[in-house]
């Protein structure tokens, strides 16, 4: 059973990495590591077995283990969506079905993809997936799967299950509009890491994405900034944002995340294939280039840079 109503699902939602051991394998003790590491930072919620956790790569009993680890871990202190996004509609309603009996707070997908699915087709797998748990939707759009249109959105938006909208787009001017023309209690997630600050102003309601789990603190720092109108700090904390985000792009960037995490202590694992792990010639290259980017932009107070 959920322990968080929807609303109060908001603030900083780190998209969670799936750990994998070297051998490619779910690592349950490097897992519980990594998750109560993140809960320890103060994050508000955990977004499960989306694009940062390779749930593409994954067959469905992974993905149905992983969240049960995870939510085991957690033991209700803090929200948790799962996303439960697939090909096909029938093995969407199993994962839901799975969230919701393992108790996650909400559900979350993907349009349907890889077939150019039209607006009917999109609506009804929101329908059928919505109406299968008694749990919220938050839809997820993502150009990876097919970026939807505003008009789609307000439909789907119709449907009684469907509470929000994971957006990881760079038109953040449409934030806004979601907001007025959809309602202020439809929550919108902002899901590009580079424009967190953007995405705060104009008006969404947590950030979900990938870099969270490397330098949540920073993330925090940019929420409670925005908060308070300290606009000054916000921008400040985004150009380092971005600054290693940029950096990290050079390379299979969830692997990068994976380093950094190894460099404070907690276990990053492995990426799947064709994702690439790094070799510890590789691993040395990418740590200079993080110092040199420490010393160059006189980065502070992040923490894997700090430990470097």
């Amino acid at each position: 059973m959920a322990n968080f109503k929807v609303e109060e699902i908001k603030g900083i939602i780190p998209a969670a990495l799936t750990i994998f051991g070297k051998d490619e394998e779910i690592d349950e003790k490097g897992t519980r590591l990594y998750i109560d590491y993140l809960l320890k930072q103060g994050v508000d919620g955990l977004y499960l077995t989306g694009s940062t956790g390779e749930a593409f790569l994954m067959d469905l009993d992974e993905r149905k283990r992983y969240v049960e680890i995870v939510v085991d871990e957690v033991g209700g202190r803090v929200p948790i969506i799962v996303h439960i996004g697939d090909i096909g509609t029938k093995k969407s309603i199993e994962l839901a079905n799975h969230a919701y009996n393992t108790g996650a707070d909400a559900i979350s997908s993907v349009p349907p993809f890889y077939w150019q699915f039209g607006e009917e087709n999109i609506i009804n797998y929101y329908f059928d997936i919505s109406s299968s748990v008694p749990i919220p939707l938050i839809v997820y759009n993502i150009a990876l799967a097919g970026i939807l249109r505003l008009n789609i959105i307000k439909k789907i938006s119709k449907i009684e299950n469907v509470k929000g909208i994971k957006y990881t787009a760079t038109t953040h001017d449409q934030i806004s509009t979601i907001k007025d023309q959809v309602g202020q209690s439809f929550l919108v997630y902002s899901g590009c890491d580079e424009m967190a600050a953007s995405g705060l102003i104009n008006g969404a309601d947590g950030i979900i994405g990938s870099f969270l789990s490397l330098m949540p603190e920073l993330f925090i720092d940019i929420y409670k900034a925005i908060e308070n109108n300290d606009l000054a700090t916000a921008k400040a904390k985004q150009k380092d944002v971005i600054r290693i985000i940029e950096y990290s792009l050079h390379y299979d960037y969830f692997s990068v995340i994976r380093l950094g995490l190894k460099w404070m202590g907690i276990p990053g694992g492995y990426s799947r294939r064709p994702f690439k792990s790094y070799n510890d010639e590789e691993e040395k290259a990418i740590k200079r280039g993080f110092l040199d980017l420490k010393e160059r932009y006189h980065i502070q107070d992040v923490k894997f840079l700090d430990l470097l």
